[in-house]
C-alpha cells in the first residue's frame, strides 16, 4: 500500500470528531483554518463555535464591527488574523456576492489566506489536488524520508512543497490533506512519538536511522526583544477610567489598553512627572498604588513584555486627549483588549 493510501486508511480509523469535518461549506472551512493558524485545536475549537454562533454566515461576519470581531477573538492572539478575517468576509460578502472562490489560485488572493489555507479550502471544499504543507506535514515528511533540510528557509520550503505535490492523492485530496495533518498531530508528534504502533514504521527512514527526535530541522532566527510596559489604571470618583485604541502596526493593533508609559526605569515619583500622567491629572489630587511588586512577564513570539499596573485614584474629572476615551468602569468588559489586560481586568474590575 502506497504512502498516501496508508495515511488515509489510518485517518479514517483514528480521526478526531471536529465540527468543520462535518461540512464542506467553504465559510466554515475557511474560518476553522484561520483560527487554527498557530493555534492548537483544543484552544481554537471554542472560538470556532463562538464565531459560528455569532456569525452563522459570511454575510453576518461582514456586517459585524471590527470591535465585535476583535472582542470575540480576544485571548486567541495574533490579532492580525482577526482583522484579515473581517476584511475578507466583507470582500466575499459584498464584492463576490457571498461566494468564495473555488480555485486554489483565486483563494490565494484573499486577505490573510496563504498557500496552506488556500490548499486546505480548495482540496476539502472543491476536491482540487493541491497539497497542504504546515508544521505537521513538515514533521511527517522530514522524518519519513529522513530529510535534514531546514524547514524555515526558502530552499527547504520549495523542497518540501515539491515532495508534497509528488505524494498527493489525486483521487481523494480532501481526505489525504486532512490525514497527513492529523497524522502529524496525533501519531508523528513533535516529542516522543510512539513509533512502534506507527503504520509507516516499516518504511520510515528516520526511524531506521534512529534520527526521529532530530527532525525536522529548524534554523534559529528569532531574537527575542524585551519591552517594559507601565499601565496607568485611572479610577475617578465618578467611576470612570481611560482607555485608548492601539492604531500602530505593531502588536495588538485595534485593541484597547490603559494609558501606557513604555520605559524600563520608572517608579511613583517618575510617573507623576511624566507627560502622560500630567495631561490626565493636571492639578487634581491623586493617589498612586502599584498593583504588583514584581512585573508580569507576558511572552509573545518575538517579544517579552515586562508589565506593571499602577492604580491611580483621583478626586477630579479625568482630562483626555483626542486619542483617549473616557468610559464607565462598568463598561470596560465590552472592549476588546489583549489577554494580558483581560487577565488584570477580570480580577481588578470583577
Amino acid at each position: 500500500m502506497i504512502f498516501s493510501k496508508k495515511l488515509i486508511t489510518w485517518y479514517l480509523q483514528n480521526k478526531r470528531s471536529m465540527p468543520w469535518r462535518e461540512t464542506n461549506n467553504p465559510y466554515h472551512i475557511w474560518l476553522s483554518e484561520i483560527i487554527l493558524q498557530q493555534t492548537k485545536v483544543a484552544q481554537g475549537l471554542p472560538y470556532y463555535r463562538s464565531f459560528i454562533e455569532a456569525f452563522p454566515t459570511v454575510s453576518d461576519l461582514a456586517k459585524a464591527s471590527e470591535q465585535e470581531v476583535l472582542k470575540l477573538w480576544q485571548g486567541l492572539g495574533y490579532y492580525s488574523r482577526a482583522r484579515n478575517l473581517h476584511i475578507t468576509a466583507k470582500h466575499v460578502a459584498y464584492d463576490l456576492n457571498g461566494i468564495f472562490p473555488v480555485a486554489y489560485k483565486d483563494l490565494l488572493l484573499l486577505k490573510g489566506v496563504g498557500d496552506y489555507t488556500a490548499s486546505a479550502i480548495a482540496s476539502i471544499c472543491y476536491k482540487e489536488a493541491v497539497p497542504v504543507v504546515d508544521g505537521n506535514v513538515y514533521r511527517v515528511l522530514s522524518r519519513y524520508f529522513d530529510i535534514d533540510t531546514p524547514i524555515n528557509n526558502a530552499s527547504g520550503a520549495r523542497q518540501f512543497k515539491q515532495l508534497a505535490i509528488e505524494l498527493m492523492d489525486h483521487e481523494d485530496p480532501a481526505n489525504y490533506n486532512q490525514a497527513i495533518m492529523e497524522f502529524g498531530a496525533l501519531q508523528c508528534k513533535p516529542k516522543k512519538p510512539d513509533c512502534n504502533i506507527c503504520p509507516l514504521c516499516d518504511s520510515c527512514e528516520a526511524l531506521k536511522n534512529q534520527n526521529v527526535d532530530a527532525l525536522p530541522v529548524k534554523l534559529k532566527t528569532t531574537k527575542v526583544k524585551k519591552r517594559y510596559f507601565n499601565y496607568l489604571v485611572f479610577s475617578a470618583k465618578d467611576n470612570q477610567t481611560i482607555i485608548s485604541q492601539r492604531v500602530d502596526s505593531g502588536i495588538w493593533k485595534g485593541l484597547y489598553e490603559f494609558p501606557l508609559i513604555e520605559s524600563g526605569t520608572i517608579n511613583k515619583d517618575t510617573i507623576v512627572k511624566h507627560p502622560v500622567f500630567e495631561q490626565i491629572v493636571g492639578d487634581g489630587k491623586y493617589e498612586v498604588i502599584p498593583y504588583y511588586n514584581e512585573p508580569i512577564v507576558h511572552k509573545l513570539s518575538h517579544q517579552h513584555l515586562y508589565t506593571w499596573f499602577y492604580i491611580i485614584n483621583i478626586d477630579t474629572p479625568l482630562k483626555i486627549n483626542e486619542a483617549q476615551k473616557k468610559i464607565k468602569i462598568t463598561d470596560i468588559h465590552q472592549y476588546p483588549v489583549p489577554v494580558l489586560l483581560s487577565n488584570f481586568i477580570n480580577v481588578f474590575f470583577k
